[in-house]
């Protein structure tokens, strides 16, 4: 799969595609939807399949202290496009010249003069522009107008449920792993590369792999039971994820595991978390041994649990 970062990026040999526009957060059963019409118009046309993508997401620059919690980050939602089979992302800068264009703009700067996009995929409630004009039926006119042809991308429902990255959140709130999973299309999973720490948990007896999450706000928090694959073996532990109330901190939220009965080292290499169960609440202790015994228990709750699977 091919990435071009910024529209400025863009050269002739990137002309004629078939594209689809939206954040597509965690790359879900509804986005794997859009992305299969999406390669079989690639193949009709005998052109590249092409996904827009903006970087940071629309409301994340708008109101980034309430912008929904990332399912995925960059690089991970690229990994997912590319096992979709998508042939080439268009990352935006979304920034004040891109949102100050207006959706005519849109049309004639990004699909028209630089994918010279010649089928669009969208959703029928997508919108877009300054001037907030943009939408299905204005896509469709200018179609008319540019040369290409748009079609709208047909909710996916499970169960009775729209299939959305909030749908997911909502599951993830409520550590619904299972549903979560089923609107995934896989487990959820957090992937991050291990940093070097405080050293508090190895002090207390249980080590942890303090893994990178480079994004503002996470959609879990508490103590979970996981499993981390390492070398094609996966491996139970427990995980906290959240501010670390009872040690002072710099506010922001942090993913610890603790591999059951794993020895080596961990750091600077990238682990991927996938989360099974919540435990409990991430809460404050009044001092350092009352969080060492409730780590203890939290270990202990997770090998219980974990017994019938580990090390697979």
């Amino acid at each position: 799969m091919q990435l071009v970062r910024g529209l400025h990026n863009l050269r002739p040999q990137h002309r004629g595609c078939v594209a689809t526009i939206g954040n597509f957060d965690g790359v879900h059963r509804g986005h794997q939807a859009i992305l299969a019409r999406l390669r079989e118009r690639a193949v009709e046309l005998g052109v590249p399949s092409c996904v827009v993508i903006f970087e940071p997401q629309p409301r994340e620059y708008f109101t980034p202290e309430t912008a929904p919690a990332r399912l995925a980050r960059l690089r991970d939602k690229l990994q997912l496009l590319a096992e979709e089979g998508v042939d080439r992302v268009l990352c935006l800068a979304f920034n004040q010249r891109l949102q100050s264009l207006s959706a005519a703009e849109f049309v004639d700067r990004i699909l028209v003069d630089g994918l010279g996009v010649q089928h669009l995929e969208v959703g029928d409630d997508f919108r877009f522009g300054c001037d907030r004009v943009g939408d299905f039926d204005f896509l469709q006119h200018a179609g008319v107008t540019q040369g290409f042809t748009v079609e709208a991308a047909q909710t996916v429902e499970l169960d009775g449920l729209r299939v959305s990255s909030t749908q997911v959140r909502n599951a993830l709130a409520a550590a619904d792993f299972a549903l979560a999973g089923r609107l995934l299309g896989r487990p959820f999973r957090i992937a991050g590369r291990v940093l070097h720490g405080q050293k508090l948990a190895r002090q207390l007896g249980t080590p942890t792999a303090n893994v990178q999450l480079k994004r503002r706000r996470v959609p879990l928090t508490g103590v979970y039971l996981v499993s981390v694959d390492i070398d094609g073996q996966s491996w139970p532990g427990v995980a906290n994820i959240g501010v670390r109330p009872t040690v002072a901190g710099d506010g922001k939220a942090h993913l610890e595991v603790h591999l059951l009965d794993f020895a080596g080292d961990l750091y600077d290499r990238r682990l991927t978390v996938v989360f099974h169960q919540k435990l409990r609440e991430e809460q404050r202790f009044a001092s350092l041994e009352a969080l060492k015994t409730a780590i203890n228990a939290d270990v202990a709750a997770a090998r219980a649990l974990a017994a019938p699977s580990a090390h697979r």
